[in-house]
């Protein structure tokens, strides 16, 4: 069994939830983990990359000088990769990096990626999360009084806008409803906040698909 500390927005312990292993799967599964964050980074890429060939560039295909009699090595075009301003061989082109992962394997992902975390001892829950005003300053408070000084991603039940625009001027800072939260985002923070609402929906939604691996 895992504990998991529940504060209040002023930094004061209310409990501690009991957290069976069994429910992330038991053991952090390394290669899921590994095949999700790699298939989020290639699907970020645009895949927009492209150089010109000696047929692309914009040379006249007239010959820079004779062939014969001017003691220079014979060149047929300024197209030629070998000049400055030339074509490029076997540049890059445009291409599709994209990648996928069934829906199993996604959630085994963020299931091994939450209890990493939980055994690293670098998820804090908060009891509910409610700002006196529509300051950023109120949410600095929050994390000052959590210990957070490092990269964090705070995981909420819904989407907030007013709670968003509070937050995003933190450096380090990354939030997520809890429906869009994923590996590479648990994975790339150092602290990970969960609203004990979003931390329940985030249980009953991993719980199924993360049953222990068969040795």
């Amino acid at each position: 069994m895992i504990k998991v500390p529940v504060y209040n927005v002023e930094g004061k312990l209310l409990e501690e939830l009991q957290i069976d292993e069994a429910v992330l799967g038991g053991r952090v599964s390394a290669e899921v983990l590994r095949q999700s964050i790699l298939t989020h980074q290639a699907n970020r890429r645009q895949g927009t990359h492209k150089t010109k060939t000696r047929a692309e560039v914009a040379y006249s295909d007239v010959k820079p000088w004779p062939q014969k009699h001017t003691g220079r090595a014979r060149a047929g075009t300024r197209a030629s990769p070998l000049w400055p301003g030339g074509g490029i061989m076997h540049g890059p082109r445009p291409r599709d990096y994209s990648m996928k992962l069934n829906k199993k394997m996604r959630r085994r992902a963020l299931a091994s990626a939450i209890l990493a975390k939980l055994l690293d001892e670098q998820v804090k829950l908060l009891d509910r999360l409610e700002l006196p005003e529509q300051k950023t300053k109120h949410v600095a408070r929050v994390l000052k009084n959590l210990g957070v000084e490092r990269t964090f991603l705070l995981v909420v039940a819904q989407y907030d806008p007013v709670l968003w625009r509070c937050t995003r001027n933190i450096v380090g800072a990354a939030m997520l409803p809890m429906t869009e939260i994923n590996a590479y985002e648990v994975v790339r923070a150092h602290h990970v906040i969960f609203t004990k609402e979003a931390f329940e929906k985030l249980l009953a939604f991993v719980g199924q698909s993360a049953a222990p691996a068969q040795q």
